[in-house]
């Protein structure tokens, strides 16, 4: 049997049993006719303030000596991403493509400057390149309301995600499935042989590792259920492996209970189990890592509260930049030191009542503490972080957004964050105020 006979066949088994109604491909309008097209430029400028002896660091030796880095990181780039987005083909099995292009030049840095925003890629030398890109595509094949898509391409779930919080997306290469033959249950999973980071060039430096050091497995796998009765309550269920380093598993859920009109009390919860797997290539994993979020919200005003906890001796680790769905991971640190406790206080407030829609603020404030990293694996891919005990630190993000909502500049997006973050010495992140300022000006149509 052929490749294309092999996903035919697999797509039949997978839809057959629940096909009912109206599927999606039967609405099917043609390649052409159902294609889009976006392009959007994004500017950010971000500027790390490092204090009390900190210092900027560049991952995986990448940047300039520590000798030769000044006392902060600085970048400022502007990037311009294209997408493109077919129709399907009319028949029993849809064929289309989704094509993505994307280029960034420096606007402002340096070597010593370089490193920990990630917004600009670097030369041999620690050098931040002056322009950077690349570019990719998927095939997608359709039947009833099921896709499967195989070449470069952005997913996103809680336990393999591609980020797109600084200048450039992140995108991995695999197999991704979607299948909404019933209405209220998805079925998700994938196959993944890398991930891009969001400052990469190339496609073949393997999987995005937001943590461990050490060598990486050649593949990751996942395969998940997310139900959605209503408006007010959805949840989701995942399994993965990260090949010879860690199997994860994931429950989320979010309730939303409307009081009247005006207000509403709602709750989110995530929680990942995650244990080594193979060789264990990060060495001894066994963490059951968990945060729950409550949020009144009355009129333009949301007041959150969360609490989450760390069980186990090494942080919670995820591959790629966005595989962390715990609602304490914040600008500057993730609160997710080895059996880290942490809670945070939220407010949010939306100008739209006083006539200036599209301008929203917030204020948060998270406190960690109970680190206590000294039984980590001495051989693992954790060691070098030295975690000790008695770890604690706080963070405090301030963030005001607006997004224009008419005439000729409508999806015009301008964000201001400022974040502070302090610690000890046992909870092995830096001291820092940080500064991120980003312009996006979003264009689209349809061919």
């Amino acid at each position: 049997m052929r490749p294309a006979q092999n996903c035919s066949a697999m797509l039949l088994a997978l839809v057959s049993p629940f096909a009912l109604g109206e599927s999606e491909q039967s609405q099917a309008d043609g390649f052409i006719e159902d294609s889009s097209w976006s392009l959007l430029n994004r500017s950010v400028y971000d500027n790390r303030d490092y204090r009390n002896g900190a210092r900027n660091s560049g991952a995986r030796n990448a940047y300039k000596p520590r000798a030769e880095r000044n006392g902060y990181a600085e970048e400022w780039a502007y990037g311009l991403m294209g997408t493109f987005q077919s129709g399907f083909t009319q028949g029993l099995i849809g064929v289309g493509i989704d094509a993505h292009a994307y280029g960034a030049r420096q606007l402002d840095s340096g070597g010593g400057r370089a490193g920990k925003a990630r917004l600009l890629g670097v030369d041999n030398e620690g050098h931040p390149k002056a322009a950077f890109g690349r570019a990719g595509a998927a095939l997608k094949l359709r039947l009833s309301s099921t896709v499967l898509s195989y070449g470069e391409l952005r997913a996103k779930t809680p336990v393999f995600s591609s980020s797109d919080s600084r200048l450039l997306p992140e995108t991995a290469t695999g197999f991704f499935l979607t299948s909404q033959e019933l209405d209220s249950l998805k079925l998700v999973a994938g196959h993944f042989t890398e991930s891009t980071d969001r400052n990469a060039s190339s496609h073949d430096r393997g999987f995005v590792v937001s943590y461990s050091n050490a060598s990486q497995g050649d593949a990751f796998d996942l395969a998940g259920v997310v139900y959605t009765p209503s408006k007010q309550f959805n949840a989701s269920l995942y399994t993965s492996r990260y090949q010879d380093t860690w199997d994860e598993h994931y429950l989320g859920g979010t309730f939303v209970q409307p009081l009247d009109d005006n207000r509403s009390l709602s709750f989110k919860l995530n929680l990942y189990r995650t244990t080594d797997q193979g060789r264990a290539l990060s060495g001894r994993i066994d963490n059951t890592t968990w945060s729950l979020l409550s949020t009144y919200a009355q009129g333009a005003h949301s007041f959150s509260l969360g609490y989450q906890k760390v069980q186990g001796d090494t942080p919670f680790d995820y591959v790629t930049r966005g595989a962390i769905f715990i609602s304490n991971a914040v600008q500057l640190s993730d609160f997710n030191g080895p059996n880290e406790r942490s809670w945070q206080a939220r407010y949010d407030l939306s100008m739209a009542p006083w006539s200036l829609p599209g301008l929203n603020f917030s204020a948060a404030y998270v406190r960690g503490s109970g680190i206590d990293g000294s039984h980590v694996d001495p051989s693992g891919g954790y060691a070098y972080l030295g975690y000790g005990k008695g770890g604690k630190h706080w963070e405090r993000d301030l963030q005001a957004s607006y997004v224009v909502q008419n005439g000729q500049a409508k999806g015009t997006r301008f964000s201001l964050q400022h974040a502070m973050h302090r610690g000890n010495a046992a909870q092995a992140e830096l001291d820092v105020d940080e500064i991120r300022l980003a312009v996006e000006y979003p264009l689209s149509g349809r061919l």
